[in-house]
């Protein structure tokens, strides 16, 4: 068996161990793999096991492979998230390349989303989350805690944007429970059903807290180049 159909076949293991260990619904958690720098025949492989969610971090590139790879598998509903930084001249591309953009963080960015759809009236409603900067780490991208639902209330009812949960990247090294957590509890003040939350390295703690959506790469794909 291929090693990437292997590894994918042992995270689904423990994703159905970790659902009936913490008693989720069948469908919790969604698996995101993260495809970014992989080349096109390996993520066939995954598309040919069946699996059609994945999420890249580059928008150019992810328009160039996933156009491609969207062509050559048309009859299969493919899901592509956005789960890297969105920088404002790559709005209209990110747009028209993802289903889902996981790093909505700043007011610059929603309304240049909002523009593009007013434009763009025939497109099928997209999908976003608000990533929250959650261990407050200035290097990372986010929007702060305290401001989040100030930020997500503004882009629902003034923009009429489809927000439907928040993202999080814990900061590396420190124990991600508690972190996971404050995602968990932030959705549920905000009455907000998905959160995408846990890695390779800490999904089991993410679907503990109630994670909808796990972002893995290295465990599926092996180490990048």
């Amino acid at each position: 068996m291929n090693k990437i159909v292997t590894n994918y076949k042992k995270i689904l293991s423990e994703i159905d161990h970790y659902r009936n260990k913490f008693e989720l619904p069948t469908d919790q958690p969604n698996l995101i793999a993260v495809s970014k720098t992989f080349a096109k025949d390996k993520i066939q492989i995954l598309i040919d096991e069946g699996h059609l969610i994945f999420g890249e971090n580059k928008v150019q590139e992810a328009n160039l492979k996933w156009s491609q790879l969207r062509n050559e598998n048309k009859q299969k509903k493919i899901e592509l998230h956005l789960i890297g930084p969105l920088q404002s001249n790559k709005v209209n591309l990110a747009m028209e390349t993802f289903d889902v953009i996981q790093t909505l963080d700043r007011e610059k960015i929603a309304i240049k989303i909002k523009n593009y759809m007013e434009k763009k009236r025939n497109l099928i409603k997209k999908r976003f989350f608000v990533q929250v900067n959650v261990g407050a780490e200035t290097q990372k991208n986010g929007i702060e805690i305290s401001k989040t639902q100030t930020f997500v209330d503004w882009c629902k009812n003034d923009l009429s944007l489809n927000i439907e949960g928040l993202m999080c990247i814990p900061p590396y090294g420190e124990e991600s429970q508690k972190y996971f957590k404050e995602i968990k509890n932030l959705c549920e003040l905000l009455n907000l059903p998905q959160a995408s939350m846990g890695m390779s390295n800490d999904y089991g703690d993410a679907i503990k807290n109630k994670a909808t959506y796990i972002r893995i790469g290295t465990g599926i794909f092996g180490s990048r180049a």
